[in-house]
């Protein structure tokens, strides 16, 4: 049997897209001899549709497009992800052939943890489907399905499947794609069976879905694996005769069968079987990724899916001479190309000429626009405004603040006035800690370096260095202790423990959810836990009003991490 695995990036809500991206594929398949092709979960739609799923027009509308892909099965078959509405709101695999759709398999297990909220939407499925192509049994099941270690596989291979075809949108962070392998290598190895997995890719606001889909024989040996964070189409021809001798030879399924009161006798769908596919197809086995170059093209999809989908054209940031907006500004050029790039230089009293230099440099070396605006008359102009409002105080954080404000201003006006999206350029260790700005250098549409830690970014700014055999981001930005330079002589370090020490205690506290008893035992130190576990609590509010920003690591701010902002509790 020829497999086809239609690895797309799909837009949330463009039906009308979505159909001509899934038609177009289904005929590369159909040109490549396959006889089934697989879709990934809710592709109609784009994943996740979330509230647009409480619309009943927007159903109504799913369901037509899904009629249409359908309508293209000739001589081929099909399983695509669609929104199923049968009395209740089911998130299914729609079996689609001879031009029509022959059967739905409702999806069982609902993911209602970290970034799912599946039940909030979606009854759970009950019933199996089989799909019968020549001497081929083919088992669908979606997503999480193939997570549980139980049903519905292994009811599928009890009921004959020799394929257990599998369709996701499974959302990346670093090391999902090993993470899955392993599981998937067992389900095959257990149930004696194929797994063919096929997973969106490309970036739907915070969330990417990196694609790396695979095709895994009964043994647990990767046959094909798709490349990671771009479009693919991944041909696959399945001898399912393997799996017949392995489940032959292999006494535990029928030890399992004996102690099932009811054996699985899910109905059978017959589809095409080619009888010409023509040469088998190389197999393609894309290299893994290191965790650096999985930082960089995720960051890459995020914010060149975030500025496509949404129509703009140019990015706007300020680069202030430091690592932060250096790293922004880097990835941006070669995410959208450099002459989209827009980099804003605002020097205050306190900035150096080295800052200001590396300012400009960050620019010209990567072929961006630049754009300098002194902000000195503007923070005096507000300083004179507050005169009698201030009297009697000293100087310190709302004067500080104010320069970062108005660069948030001038930032905000430049979007405002030309269509450009703001990028914000702060980095995860910040936000924790809460070391930025509210509507100052907090302000943007999007902020890229959201949840990549502080130690990460000086580890990015000299692997994209090392990868473009240049210097994309100047020496000196990333040897310059960092600074938010709002007053005289300001390091980072005055007000934050060194940023190697707070990033482990921020890793700990923030993904592994570790106390602060937990963590002083582990052998932290204690005054930085203290510090940190403080300012990370105090700062909850900030969170809340930051922009969306890519989602990198298994527990991020936003829709990982939710915490109420009103709390006492402190442990």
């Amino acid at each position: 049997m020829r497999l086809a695995l239609a690895q797309m990036n799909t837009v949330v809500g463009d039906l009308d897209g979505n159909r001509e991206r899934i038609v177009a594929r289904l005929e590369e398949a159909r040109e490549a001899g396959a006889d089934l092709v697989l879709f990934p979960e809710l592709a109609t739609t784009g994943y996740p549709p979330e509230d647009l799923l409480l619309r009943p027009g927007f159903l109504r509308a799913a369901a037509k497009t899904l009629d249409a892909v359908a309508a293209e099965t000739k001589g081929i078959a099909a399983l695509v992800g669609a929104p199923h509405l049968d009395r209740d709101l089911f998130n299914a695999c729609a079996v689609c052939a001879d031009g029509e759709v022959k059967a739905m398999y409702r999806k069982q297990f609902l993911p209602n943890y970290g970034v799912f909220d599946e039940d909030r939407y979606f009854q759970a499925g009950r019933e199996l489907v089989l799909l019968r192509c020549g001497e081929t049994l083919v088992g669908p099941t979606v997503c999480e399905d193939i997570w549980q270690p139980g049903p519905p596989a292994t009811d599928l291979a009890l009921a004959g499947a020799h394929i257990v075809a599998n369709i996701s949108a499974s959302p990346f962070h670093l090391g999902k794609g090993a993470e899955r392998e392993e599981m998937l290598a067992t389900r095959a190895r257990d149930n004696s069976c194929w797994i063919a997995f096929v997973n969106a890719v490309g970036a739907q606001d915070e969330l990417i879905f990196d694609g790396h889909s695979l095709v895994l024989d009964e043994e647990g040996r990767i046959v094909a694996r798709a490349p990671s964070f771009e479009e693919a189409l991944l041909i696959v021809d399945v001898d399912s005769t393997t799996a017949v001798g392995r489940r032959l030879r292999d006494a535990r399924r029928r030890a399992l069968a004996r102690a099932r009161r009811e054996m699985p006798n899910p109905p059978v769908i017959d589809i095409p079987d080619r009888e010409s596919r023509g040469e088998p197809p190389k197999p393609v086995v894309a290299p893994p990724l290191d965790e650096l170059e999985q930082m960089r093209l995720a960051l890459e999809l995020g914010l060149r899916d975030y500025v496509e989908k949404n129509g703009f054209r140019e990015v706007v940031l300020g680069v202030s001479g430091g690592i932060d907006s250096a790293l922004t500004a880097a990835l941006a050029a070669e995410a959208l190309a450099p002459e989209r790039v827009v980099c804003v230089s605002m020097p205050s009293r306190y900035s150096s000429e080295g800052t200001r230099a590396d300012a400009r440099r960050v620019a010209e070396m990567l072929g961006a626009r630049y754009i300098e605006i002194p902000i000195e008359p503007i923070v005096d102009a507000v300083g004179a405004a507050l005169v009698e409002a201030f009297a009697g105080t000293e100087p310190g954080i709302a004067e500080e603040n104010i320069q970062s404000r108005v660069r948030g201003l001038l930032v905000m006006a430049l979007s405002n006035k030309f269509g450009w999206l703001p990028l914000a350029t702060g980095n995860k260790s910040e936000l924790s800690v809460g070391y930025a700005t509210l509507y100052g250098d907090m302000a943007g549409g999007f902020a890229l370096l959201k949840d990549v830690y502080k130690t990460d970014v000086f580890r990015l700014a000299r692997y994209l260095n090392e990868r473009a055999g240049r210097e994309l981001i100047p020496e000196t930005v990333i040897e310059r202790a960092p600074s938010a330079e709002l007053r005289a002589d300001q390091l980072d370090e005055d007000s934050l423990p060194p940023y190697p020490e707070l990033d482990r205690v921020l890793e700990a506290y923030v993904e592994l959810d570790e106390s602060r008893e937990e963590l002083t035992s582990d052998g932290f130190d204690a005054d930085v836990v203290d510090r940190a576990v403080g300012m990370i609590d105090r700062a909850e509010y900030k969170r809340r009003q930051a922009p969306p920003g890519v989602k990198l690591r298994p527990k991020a701010f936003g829709r990982d991490r939710r915490v109420p902002i009103t709390n006492r509790w402190r442990g």
